[in-house]
């Protein structure tokens, strides 16, 4: 497959990325999304010497990378894992299980309070019910929050409230593109470390690992998940015995970046725009990072 290289701008690591520019390809409103790094990975697969035989991500979340290397063939398998229940039933469902039951409930369904009320107060629903329990409250919460104590939106945006993130034929829309791609990816419900583990020795899989940033004392991954409990150190330790490439996100803080030269690993910050549309820098690692600061010439 001949992939498009980059232009200058795509490149350009003090350039935060339109995330508007990106598909948009999850169902998901995931806190510590990744869709502004989606032109990066594209660019980084592009400069390995053959197409990956599996792409891995073992913290998947919202899942945009995973989803959008499956969706573009950028190798030739996906493995997605996630240890969150609720977030794993959303995924069984779609890659397993009844995809088109969750599109139809999403569309079919009335939002009001009530109704939000009526179906989220429902305890021990079968999986797929779950999943939808799932989706809507990831889109009525503030910042897509899904951990113990998150609030629901009250004002939103431009004052619609709860409606106001709740775009049901987009969203079941994305649900059944999945839904045609699922033979290219494979969900696993448990510990993206213990995945890691088991591919150790494959040279034919890379490992895009996006982890909840609570190294170094950062809270924000407490606040924002509910697995958050991450050994960094481990992770570290895993990563530098993979036989297959990898690239890391992390936090833009000293702790990490000294863990991260412990470890013998290049890094490079790069820019982003938080939730709150902030400028911030985050930490790109992975081993040889030329191919993030080769600057392409526009065409």
């Amino acid at each position: 497959m001949q992939l498009h290289l980059p232009t200058f701008d795509e490149v350009d690591l003090s350039k935060v990325v339109n995330v508007a520019s990106v598909r948009h390809r999850s169902p998901f409103r995931y806190p510590g999304g990744k869709t502004w790094l989606v032109p990066r990975v594209r660019r980084w697969l592009a400069s390995l010497s053959q197409s990956p035989a599996e792409f891995v991500e073992p913290f998947a979340g919202g899942a945009i990378v995973g989803l959008t290397v499956a969706a573009e063939g950028l190798a030739e398998h996906v493995t997605l894992v996630e240890l969150d229940d609720d977030v794993a039933a959303v995924w069984k469902t779609i890659v397993y299980g009844d995809a088109e039951w969750l599109a139809s409930r999403i569309v079919d369904f009335e939002l009001t309070p009530q109704c939000v009320d009526a179906v989220l107060s429902r305890k021990g629903v079968p999986l797929q019910d779950r999943a939808f329990q799932t989706i809507l409250r990831n889109r009525i919460s503030h910042g897509g929050i899904l951990a113990p104590g998150s609030g629901r939106m009250k004002h939103g945006e431009n004052g619609k409230g709860i409606i106001s993130r709740w775009y049901p034929e987009t969203l079941a829309r994305r649900i059944l593109e999945i839904a045609r791609i699922r033979e290219r990816i494979t969900f696993i419900h448990g510990d993206g470390l213990e995945v890691m583990r088991e591919n150790v020795r494959r040279p034919d899989a890379v490992f895009f690992i996006d982890p909840p940033y609570t190294a170094a004392g950062k809270k924000a991954g407490r606040r924002l998940y509910v697995h958050f409990d991450v050994d960094h150190e481990e992770l570290f330790r895993i990563a530098r015995s993979l036989a297959g490439e990898l690239l890391m996100t992390y936090d833009n803080a000293q702790g990490i970046r000294q863990l991260a030269q412990r470890h013998g690993f290049d890094m490079l910050p790069i820019a982003m725009k938080s939730t709150h549309h902030a400028r911030m820098m985050e930490l790109l690692i992975g081993r040889n990072l030329d191919w993030a600061r080769q600057r392409v010439p526009t065409s």
